[in-house]
């Protein structure tokens, strides 16, 4: 019998499965703008269009004006740096609910590990969410004249966002499998969940029952930190903080678990 050295499957298992991962981002990246005239410029277009549309009607037409004690009085700015966490949840969950079965040729025909699909769709949107970031950076310092020394750590939250949507994904998309209304469900629930979050409307107008929605929903957590980097210069709160890594932590190994266990039935449906 061949001497192994310990670890070295799982070494290779591992190598493996980073291969694949890359393969998958980087396809599913140029599929999204197969075909397209200007290619990666839409992932600017589509926040730019949505940024202008809602200053439009909250601060054009429904006058809603900042507190003075906010990041910044900029309101355009103010939705933009909320955007940018919500988008790369939302659009990771989205398009993980239907990512088992768009890959139903690779998990029924090979050993393929499915869990690995999700996460490649958040690598993906990451990507277009790394342009958006920069071009918000860029805007506070020509608009606002600064460049937060901070935003080393914004990263952390991106990650946190990234085991938040992850695990949610999971779980999404495991469902999907047996239950094909599970994306027009979460497209309900994306709806009120956008609303339930502090992007358009400052944080101290939610106020009541409204208000509880807001403590309970871990990516305001989230949007306040990214605003507090970008806009404010300023540390996040440590609590804030600890409360989101806890809840991403949490919806991670959940979601892990439940994928885990629906996963098996996976190749009878498919």
């Amino acid at each position: 019998m061949p001497f192994r050295v310990p670890g070295t499957f799982f070494l290779r298992n591992v190598v493996e499965k980073r291969s694949l991962l890359s393969q998958l981002v980087r396809r599913d990246f140029q599929q999204r703008f197969v075909g397209s005239a200007i290619g990666w410029m839409w992932g600017l277009i589509h926040p730019l269009v949505m940024l202008l549309s809602w200053t439009f009607l909250f601060q054009g037409l429904l006058k809603v004006t900042l507190p003075p004690n906010e990041v910044t009085q900029n309101y355009p700015l103010y939705i933009f740096a909320g955007m940018l966490p919500w988008f790369l949840f939302s659009e990771t969950v989205q398009r993980s609910a239907s990512s088992v079965v768009d890959q139903s040729s690779l998990i029924t025909k090979t050993v393929f590990p499915a869990e690995i699909v999700p996460v490649s769709v958040f690598l993906s949107c990451l990507v277009s969410h790394g342009l958006a970031l920069a071009l918000m950076i860029s805007a506070a310092g020509i608009f606002l004249n600064q460049i937060s020394v901070f935003l080393l750590i914004l990263p952390v939250y991106t990650l946190i966002i990234g085991l938040f949507a992850v695990g949610v994904g999971w779980v999404v998309a495991s469902l999907h499998v047996f239950l094909r209304d599970t994306a027009q469900v979460l497209s309900v629930i994306l709806t009120f969940w956008f609303f339930a979050t502090p992007i358009m409307v400052p944080e101290s107008r939610y106020t009541g029952w409204a208000h509880v929605l807001v403590v309970a929903n871990p990516l305001a957590y989230v949007v306040r930190a990214y605003r507090q980097v970008l806009l404010g210069n300023r540390v996040p709160n440590p609590r804030d903080l600890l409360v989101a890594a806890a809840s991403g932590a949490a919806v991670f190994l959940l979601g892990g678990l439940f994928f885990r266990h629906m996963k098996r039935g996976f190749a009878d449906v498919l």
